[in-house]
This record gives C-alpha cells, sequence and structure tokens, in this order.
C-alpha cells in the first residue's frame, strides 16, 4: 500500500505533467501549423495548372493582360517564390520551437545557444522540403525536384539571416 508521502508527491507531479505537455504544444504548435500548411499545398490541388487558374485572373485584374508566355514566366516566379517564403517562415517557426525548447545550457554563450537552435531549424526545413519533394513524384501533374529543396532551404537560410539581422542585431545595439 502506497504512503501518504507517495500518493502526494504522485498527485503533485501531475501539474507539472500536464504543464510540461502544454509548454511543448504552445512551443510546436505554430510550426505543427506550417507543416500542415505545406502537406496541404504539396496536393494535387495546388499543382501549376489549377493554381494558374486563380491567379491570373488575379495578377490581370491588378497589372493587366498579359501574354500566355509572359504569364508561364511569371506564374514560374509566383509559384518559386512560394517556395521561398513559405518555407522561409517555416524555418522561423523552427527556430522558435527549438529556441524555447533547447533552455540555453549553463555554459553555452547567447551566440551559440542561437546557432545551434537555427542550425537544427534548417536542418528541419531541409528535411521538411526533401520529404514533400519525394511525397509529390507520386502525385499526377506533380516533380519532385532536389533544386526545389535548395530553393526552400535558401528560403529558410535567409529568412534566419534577415531576423538574426533586424530582430537579434536590434537587441545587441540596445544591449550595448
Amino acid at each position: 500500500m502506497p504512503t501518504t508521502s507517495a500518493i502526494r508527491s504522485t498527485q503533485s507531479d501531475r501539474p507539472i505533467a500536464r504543464q510540461s505537455v502544454r509548454a511543448f504544444v504552445l512551443t510546436w504548435l505554430p510550426a505543427m501549423i506550417g507543416l500542415c500548411v505545406i502537406a496541404f499545398e504539396s496536393t494535387e490541388t495546388f499543382t501549376a495548372g489549377n493554381t494558374s487558374r486563380w491567379l491570373r485572373p488575379a495578377w490581370q485584374a491588378i497589372f493587366g493582360a498579359v501574354s500566355d508566355p509572359a504569364w508561364e514566366r511569371i506564374h514560374h516566379y509566383i509559384r518559386k517564390t512560394g517556395h521561398f517564403t513559405g518555407y522561409g517562415t517555416l524555418s522561423l517557426l523552427f527556430l522558435r520551437g527549438w529556441l524555447r525548447t533547447l533552455a540555453r545550457g549553463l555554459h553555452e554563450t547567447t551566440a551559440a545557444f542561437r546557432l545551434r537552435a537555427a542550425t537544427l531549424a534548417i536542418l528541419y526545413t531541409f528535411l521538411t522540403a526533401s520529404a514533400d519533394e519525394f511525397h509529390q513524384t507520386f502525385l499526377p501533374g506533380r516533380t519532385g525536384l532536389f533544386s526545389d529543396v535548395l530553393l526552400d532551404t535558401a528560403g529558410g537560410l535567409m529568412a534566419h539571416l534577415l531576423f538574426a539581422l533586424l530582430v537579434w542585431g536590434v537587441f545587441a545595439r540596445k544591449s550595448s
């Protein structure tokens, strides 16, 4: 039969466990939502032919009529820009998760801590892009290209560089 102190100890651990689960969910939920968006956009619904049907009228409403060959180039660049910015955003969501998860080590400098979190975020961006492109090889109307993996990862790297310059750079100036 458990002692009273053992029962109290077990009961008092439960709120801590719930807090840990809640903290984990709040930390990683934005990245999970980002992954769901990427997965949704990786379907047949978002093939070039399908996105052209609604992007072209929107483009022409803003910028005027465009020839078919010109639209092909514009549409290509819109889609690639979407890759770049979408994965840049996802990478920043991964960065947020890793910064909150990896509690800064006692002997680790702020720069080393940030670099470790950013490296993991870029790695996860690369892995997500790789899985996404692999998945697309099985879908009609979609292609899986390693060049898209590189573009997606470059979007993550650029987002990190801008974040470091704009956010961490601002904090560095304020603290000095």
